[in-house]
């Protein structure tokens, strides 16, 4: 065995997930990849794509809508229609054909979303009426944000009981589990931060008002499908999305006081460049918990070991290596380097180029899909 490969030899060790045996450490992070159709319908080139990538421990799909008022932008897969469900079971077939593990991860929008991204043209919801100033990108290019419309009470326990829905369907679709996004500004987040809630009811205030809604969604999807199946995303102090949070140390702290009672399957963490989240998390939770840093520094083969090596996490989630590299878990046993990417204009566009188009370690070259 080469010296590389023993620098990440933790990497490769098993571990049990619940009912899941995974095979390594590595879990494929969500990626916005757009490649759905205009009914948020996966079809075989997605399949395709995850299928590529089930040599992870586990793969989180990206993010996907739980209703249509959740969802972000029109190429957008979502779990909330019949025909998603069929299409997201070839992919689920497939990467289980594979030898993988896969789960949804249920991604709501709240503010960021756009009439232009809904295919109903409703206005987006949030907390409170506190709009972003970024331009949004739609099919027609990037446009001026709309201010949402705060959440009802009503309209709150109606959006719990979608993500609830939304999860059941994953089980149909053949999913593993379901990972709950509750960072990197979307909707639980923007309960959770400063400048996003200004509510004054139940819902807002202080740090049991600002909890409330996300321990309300992860109690109910873990009721629909079962606690050792859900997963929770959480992202303290980003600033992603014009977030801002002053003090998160004591809401992230009763946040997993209140849901550590349920026995989920983990808890995804993003470290922050300011705020400790992963070492207070660790410090927190009583489970599962799953690192991830590459949303401030890159992401290499020594620095994801050295979450598990040190302590700071049981399992690590690898994003953009995912993008170049379909065989990131096989390069790491043989010990060789990850591929930068190709090109980075084919993030978020329809087709297969920059895709499905990289080779695995021991395959040549294969030219640029179209």
């Amino acid at each position: 065995m080469n010296t590389s490969t023993k620098r990440t030899d933790p990497l490769l060790d098993t571990y049990r997930l619940g009912a899941l045996h995974l095979p390594n450490r590595v879990v494929m992070a969500p990626m916005t990849r757009l490649r759905a159709d205009l009914d948020g319908v996966p079809g075989d080139l997605m399949a395709t794509y995850y299928a590529q990538r089930a040599g992870a421990g586990l793969i989180v799909s990206e993010g996907i809508a739980p209703s249509v008022a959740g969802q972000q932008f029109l190429t957008e897969p979502g779990l909330y229609s019949t025909a998603q469900v069929e299409g997201w079971r070839r992919v689920t077939d497939a990467v289980h054909e594979a030898g993988g593990r896969i789960f949804a991860q249920l991604m709501h929008t709240g503010r960021s979303g756009h009439p232009a991204n809904r295919p109903d043209g409703g206005t987006p919801v949030a907390p409170s009426v506190v709009p972003r100033t970024e331009p949004v990108h739609t099919l027609d290019g990037k446009v001026a944000p709309v201010a949402p419309r705060a959440l009802t009470l009503r309209e709150i326990a109606e959006t719990v009981a979608d993500y609830a829905a939304s999860a059941r369907a994953a089980l149909r679709a053949g999913f593993d589990g379901v990972e709950i996004h509750g960072a990197n500004g979307y909707l639980p987040h923007q309960f959770l931060a400063d400048n996003t809630n200004l509510r004054t009811d139940a819902y807002g205030g202080g740090t049991t008002g600002r909890v409330r809604f996300p321990v309300e969604v992860t109690a109910a999807v873990a009721d629909a499908v079962g606690a050792d199946r859900v997963g929770l995303r959480l992202s303290p102090g980003n600033r992603q999305f014009e977030m801002a949070e002053h003090d998160p140390a004591p809401v992230y702290r009763e946040l997993l006081r209140q849901i550590a009672p349920l026995g989920l399957a983990y808890l995804h963490v993003t470290e922050d460049p300011v705020h400790p989240a992963l070492a207070d998390a660790r410090r927190d939770w009583p489970g599962t918990l799953v690192g991830n840093t590459g949303e401030h520094e890159e992401t290499t083969p020594e620095s994801a070991a050295a979450l598990v090596a040190g302590g700071r996490a049981d399992l690590v989630s690898v994003g953009r290596p995912y993008i170049a590299n379909p065989d990131v878990v096989e390069r790491l046993a043989a010990g060789v380097p990850w591929a930068a990417i190709r090109e980075k204009d084919f993030h978020y566009t329809s087709g297969a180029r920059g895709y499905v188009d990289y080779p695995r370690h021991n395959e040549d070259l294969v030219a640029p899909l179209t």
